[in-house]
Parts: C-alpha cells; sequence; structure tokens
C-alpha cells in the first residue's frame, strides 16, 4: 500500500470469528426489509446489491448482524453434547453469514464511498463492535469446548486442514485473553473498546486533511506538468468548484507525479509538505496525542497476558515468529540503503549544480531531480515511458497473465447485469480457460475521488470454501489513479503499473484459493504480500512487454531501446525507495519496543530517524501521523516489516523462474507456485509451504542482488 490491504481494516477484526461463507439459499430466509442483511440474489450465487445500500440501514443492519451472530455463538457454547471438530469449530465457521454480508457494504462505504454521514455511524458502532468481539473471544463456554477440541487434536490428530483450523482457532482465542482471569478479562475488553474508538477517530483525521488541503494552481504555474496531468487537474477543479484553475489533491497519485516534475520549487515545498503533515498540523484533526494513547493501551493489553511489549505479543504466529529476527534483517539491508541514497543525492547535485540552480537537495527535491539524473544516466524519460503504459492495456495483461500461469479467463460482463457501487466499477467473469468453469467475479474501481481512501488494495466480498458446498469468489481491486479528461488515456508511471500488478496478485491469491474453512482464507501478514509481489515481476517480462506496452496515440509497440532503458534502470533510485520504506517499517517495530508512558510521537520519529542515520533528504513513506496501516487498526501494527520479509521470498522465488527452462512461463515452476505458494492461503505453515516450492528456505542475497545492493559475506 502504499496502502496494500487484503481485507477493509474493521471486516479483518471480525473474520476470525465470522465465515465469508455466503450460505446456499434456504426456505427460512431472514426476514428484513434491510437490504443490507438480506440474502445476495441475482447471478454467479447471488451478488451484492450496491446499487441499494444506503447509510441509513448501517447502523441497524450492524447491529441486527451482531445480534444474530451472538445467538449463533450461544447456541454453539451451550450444546449440551460433548465438544467435537464438527459441533464446535465447524459450527463456528458457518456462523455470522448475516454480518459478513453486511460487512461487504460497510467496507466499501469506509473505503471507496466515505462520507461524514457514513463517518458519524462508524464511529457510533467502533466501541460495539469492539464490545461484540469481546462476547465471543471471552465467551468462557465457548472457549472451553474449542480447548477440548484442541488438545483431542494435539492426542488424536485430524485430517490437516481440519487440524490447522482447529489450531489457528485456539491460538487466535489465547492470543486475545481467554485464558485470563475475570478481572483481567474485563479490563482487556475495555482496552479494545476504546481502542476501536480511536481507529476510527485516526482514520477519519487522515482522509479530513485528504479532503481539505488541495493546492490550486493557475495557468503560469504549470510548468513542467504533462498535458494529461494538466487535464486531469483542470477537471478535478472544476468538480470542486474552481473553474479555471488546477487542482493537485492530497494523495499520492496527485502529489507524486507533481513533485517529479513541476519546475515550481515553492509549490513542490507547499504540495510535499500539505502530503507529508497529514494528521499532524496542529489542529482537531492533528493525530499525535490519539498515537501515544493507541501504544499505552496496546502495551497495557498485551501486559494483561504476561508479554513484555506488544510487538512480542503480534509476532510469535507470524513467519518473524519475534521482533529481534524482523530488526535483524531490517538492519541488515538499511545500511545498504542509506549508503545508496548518498549516492543518489550527490548525482542529483551534480545535475542542480550544471544546471545552475543554486540550492541543496531538499525532499521536495529529490523526486524532480532524480527524474533528471535518470535522463542523464540512463537517457530514460519516465514521462515517455508512460505514453506506453495504459491503464486498459495493463489490464489486458494482467489477464494475459493469469491465463498463463493460472489457466484463468477474465471476461467482461454486461453493465448492469451486476449491480456496482459507482458508475467507475467494471465487472469480469473469470473462469477455467480450458473448461470453462465459473470461479468469480473481478470488480475494479480504478480511479480516485473525494471520500475514497488513499493507495491502493484488494478486498473479497466472497471468498471460497467448501465445507458447505463450493463457493465461488467475489474479489474486487481499488486504485486512486487520477480519473482522466473525457476520451483521453489513463497513462500511469512505472511504478503505478508495478502496484496495478501488485494488487492483481492479491485478487488472483483469493481466485486460486483451495480451502475448506473460511479461518484457512486469513493470511499471515508478513507472507501474504509475497504472492502479490511475485506478480509485479511478470510486468517486465518480454511477453507482456512486446504485446501491452504500446503508444497510446499510434498503437505502436514500446522500442526495444527504451525497454533496454528500463532494464538497465531497474535498480535506479533503489536507494529512495528502500530507505523511505524501511524508516517507516522500522519506526512501526521502535514505536512498540518503546516505553509509551510518556511518549512524544514527533519527538520519538525525529530522535529515532537521527539515530538510526535516516538522510535528510527524503522522508518515511509515511509519517507515523498518517500511518494507517498501523494506527486505523491492528493490520500491519509491527508488521510493516513485511513487505521486506516477502520481499526476501519474491527475490528468491524469482530466481527460481529466472533458472527455469522457460523462464517466467515455465509450466513445471507455475504449477508449483499455484499448487504450493497461492492454492493453499493459511492451511499450511507458510515456511513449509515455500520449502515445498524451492526445496529450500529463500535467502536474502538474492533480495540484494535485486536491488543492485552490495551482498553480503
Amino acid at each position: 500500500m502504499i496502502t496494500k490491504s487484503i481485507k477493509a481494516t474493521i471486516m479483518g477484526s471480525i473474520i476470525l470469528f465470522a465465515s465469508c461463507k455466503e450460505e446456499p439459499k434456504t426456505k427460512d430466509k431472514l426476514m428484513t426489509n434491510n437490504v443490507l442483511l438480506q440474502e445476495w440474489e441475482g447471478p454467479y450465487q447471488g451478488v451484492p446489491a450496491f446499487d441499494k445500500m444506503n447509510v441509513a440501514d448501517v447502523k441497524e443492519a450492524v447491529e441486527k448482524g451482531m445480534d444474530l451472530q451472538l445467538k449463533e455463538i450461544d447456541a454453539i457454547a451451550n450444546n449440551t453434547e460433548a465438544p467435537s471438530f464438527e459441533n464446535t469449530i465447524v459450527a463456528m465457521e458457518s456462523a455470522g453469514k448475516a454480518l459478513n454480508r453486511v460487512f461487504a457494504y460497510y467496507g466499501i462505504l469506509s473505503s471507496n464511498k466515505s462520507t461524514p454521514e457514513f463517518r458519524k455511524v462508524q464511529a457510533e458502532l467502533a466501541p460495539k463492535l469492539s464490545e461484540f468481539r469481546s462476547k465471543i473471544s471471552q465467551n468462557e463456554k465457548l472457549f472451553q469446548r474449542i480447548k477440548a477440541v484442541y488438545e483431542a487434536s494435539q492426542k488424536k490428530p485430524l485430517e490437516p486442514q481440519e487440524q490447522r483450523v482447529v489450531n489457528l482457532t485456539y491460538k487466535q482465542f489465547e492470543m486475545n485473553g481467554a485464558n485470563l482471569d475475570v478481572e483481567k478479562k474485563k479490563r482487556y475488553a475495555e482496552i479494545n473498546k476504546e481502542l476501536s474508538t480511536l481507529y476510527t477517530k485516526f482514520s477519519n483525521n487522515v482522509l479530513h486533511d485528504e479532503e481539505n488541503y488541495v493546492t490550486y494552481l493557475t495557468k503560469d504555474q504549470l510548468g513542467g506538468l504533462s498535458d494529461g496531468f494538466i487535464k486531469s487537474a483542470a477537471k478535478i477543479a472544476s468538480d470542486k468548484g474552481q473553474d479555471g484553475k488546477y487542482a493537485i489533491t492530497n494523495t499520492r497519485s496527485s502529489m507524486d507525479p507533481f513533485l517529479t516534475y513541476s519546475t515550481n520549487r515553492e509549490l513542490r515545498k507547499q504540495v510535499w509538505a500539505n502530503y507529508y503533515s497529514r494528521g499532524d498540523n496542529g489542529d482537531e484533526y492533528d493525530n499525535n496525542k490519539i498515537i501515544a494513547e493507541i501504544l499505552k493501551l496496546r502495551k497495557e493489553r498485551v501486559s494483561l497476558l504476561g508479554y513484555e511489549n506488544y510487538a512480542q505479543w503480534r509476532l510469535q504466529n507470524r513467519m518473524a515468529k519475534n521482533p529481534e529476527n524482523a530488526m535483524d534483517l531490517m538492519l541488515k539491508v538499511w545500511p545498504a540503503s542509506t549508503a545508496r541514497v548518498k549516492e543518489e543525492v550527490a548525482d542529483m547535485q551534480v545535475v542542480a549544480n550544471e544546471l545552475g540552480d543554486n540550492i541543496t537537495i531538499e525532499p521536495w527535491d529529490y523526486r524532480y531531480y532524480a527524474e533528471k539524473v535518470r535522463k542523464k544516466k540512463y537517457d530514460l524519460d519516465s514521462d515517455e515511458v508512460k505514453q506506453y503504459l495504459q491503464l486498459n492495456k495493463l489490464t489486458e495483461a494482467m489477464f494475459f497473465v493469469a491465463g498463463e500461469i493460472f489457466n484463468y479467463k477474465f471476461t467482461p460482463i454486461k453493465e448492469g447485469s451486476v449491480p456496482v457501487f459507482h458508475e467507475d466499477v467494471k465487472v469480469w467473469e473469470v473462469t477455467n480457460k480450458d473448461s470453462g468453469k465459473h470461479i468469480g467475479l473481478w470488480y475494479l474501481d480504478p480511479y480516485a475521488r473525494e471520500g475514497k481512501r488513499s493507495g491502493a488494495w484488494a478486498t473479497t466480498y466472497r471468498s471460497s470454501t467448501t465445507f458447505e458446498g463450493q463457493t465461488n469468489v467475489l474479489a474486487s481491486n481499488n486504485s486512486n489513479f487520477v480519473k482522466p479528461a473525457p476520451s483521453e488515456a489513463v497513462l500511469v508511471s512505472w511504478d503505478d503499473a508495478t502496484t496495478f500488478f501488485h494488487e492483481f496478485g492479491h485478487a488472483l491469491h483469493f481466485f486460486a484459493a483451495d480451502v475448506k474453512y473460511p479461518t484457512l482464507q486469513g493470511g499471515v501478514r508478513d507472507y501474504t504480500e509475497f504472492q502479490s509481489q511475485l506478480l509485479e515481476r511478470w510486468l517486465s517480462t518480454d511477453k507482456v512487454i512486446n504485446t501491452y506496452l504500446v503508444h497510446y496515440k499510434t498503437g505502436e509497440s514500446i522500442p526495444a531501446e527504451l525497454v533496454e532503458k528500463i532494464k538497465k534502470a531497474s535498480t535506479f533510485n533503489q536507494g529512495f525507495g528502500t530507505t523511505e520504506y524501511l524508516a517507516s517499517a522500522l519506526i512501526d517495530m521502535k514505536l512498540h519496543l518503546a516505553d509509551p508512558s510518556n511518549i512524544d510521537i514527533d519527538k520519538f520519529e525525529r530522535e529515532t530517524l537521527d539515530e538510526l542515520g535516516m538522510p535528510k533528504e527524503l522522508p518515511m513513506r509515511h509519517r507515523t501521523p498518517h500511518f494507517g496501516h498501523v494506527f486505523s487498526g491492528e493490520g500491519y501494527a509491527t508488521a510493516y516489516y513485511g513487505y521486506m520479509w516477502a520481499d526476501v521470498l519474491t527475490s528468491d522465488a524469482s530466481e527460481a523462474f529466472k533458472e527455469a527452462p522457460s523462464g517466467f512461463y515455465d509450466k513445471n515452476v507455475a504449477d508449483k507456485l499455484v499448487k504450493y505458494l497461492f492454492a493453499p492461503r493459511n492451511a499450511m505453515d507458510p515456511a513449509e509451504a515455500y520449502r515445498k516450492f524451492r526445496g529450500r528456505d529463500a535467502k536474502i542475497e538474492a533480495l540484494m542482488r535485486d536491488r543492485g545492493f552490495p551482498v553480503p559475506k
């Protein structure tokens, strides 16, 4: 991500206890007029009625859904029969279908179509949802049944997927305080309730600053910007009631190209400052005190369980296992990345001096002069590359890769045959290329707009399971490309094209899943980014480049010499990319290892970066006051390092393809990829799955080679 997430934050907190399975139609339909609760109808095993959802229905739907699920949980907990896998674990996997339907809509209203009205409802529901989760995780009778099944399975193991779901369920309850005494359970639940409110407020504060810090330009302030960008900025300004002006919105998709090409240094500084000070403006939307309170509550909560710090508690069931291993990986790469930044800055300063600009490189200059160095060193113009990166052709390229590696075919469905939540959303049917078997639907919401959170992410409305009959997959990808003026092509940067492939990798992970139970759909955070990071590699394969990278006006294929320049420049600016990411990952970990008693967030961030030797010429990718991965929920808290952990796997797996006879399209390696790394989801221990694919553990040397860094001896 970049803002990447497999599930909307709130959905992730429910998923342990609720099935992603949509139930088959029954005679005993849920009797309600609330569309958010109703069973999905129509083709493709039923689809969400996105065209009928209304914010006014959300509160009632969530409260009713929680009530229904608690009744199901109580029935399981109070079952008089001896605990068994079927009457306890399977019954839990089957519970919560109505609430799952509600959260398909809730996720859209939260991430894609947020409004002040929805945010108000969201704030009201946050503590109630926390109480709901606590009522399940602290249900003593339920836990004793789970524990009985778990202990029996340790003596007489179940079949692999059954055993895995039992282990994961027991461990999750244990990690969430099921073994605590009554008083500690009470405090644990209170903390969760307080945190849920803080997470919601944090997110809404960031969204406020993204929506309200817009830079409007006049015609004489457009120097260096491309025609397509200018037309798009004019349309955005017009849509905001500023005819005749040009809007630079406070999102990465608008900020990044502006900082890369604008010749107006003062405006670059203003746009940069707006973006990197989100949540840090000393007003009522400032997040610093909220973060400090979150850290205190997290520390108190894990202390109840006997852990020294939050990171220790969080990482026990991740691939890294503990914060020391995660820090060790990051600190092995950090010196090489910061050393590369010094080289990059020196190169940029030379160019600035040659141009007679009489400046010292500052953070708002980095992208601008890096682009000039790129042209000088590699004769590579990013704007020239963009002419060959059309969104629609990139979409076709992703479908081609899905066909070659996964044997999938994507067919656009007739407009209007499936409800969508915005006119920009398009839908495709996914089938097996050979048999024609239906697999699911893929929704694409590509453009930035007010009320949509920044970044890019993937999610599912329904996942594939078989324990109650085969279900299809309803998956979506969501981006924030700047919508073009009418009849204009959507041209994107190489980085944005890479992110597009990345998020599609998450979608393919959903479609390829071959698991029986909903719990096994969950991801291990420092592993689940691996599959999507790996899919990025197909963007630069010859088959994709030669067929789908064509000029948006002439239709001519990208010239071979330009491709060669792209490949030669593949490790260019890796100092910037790696360092800005690692700085965020290191701050995430160090914040959760520190004593939060009297923490000053701005001061901690500044002093920690100084101690690490953070180059002054660039910021963290996500400064702490808007670090949504970590403080709008808990999905990536002490887990942002996971992108690099996953990238070690990615680099190593890429070398497996490079060594194969047919490269990235080698049938044997592709079959193993799908069988061991995509289909199992969390039905198999990730380390074991990778060893089955590669025949050994991954090696960090592959990552260093990939980034053009010195390989440690």
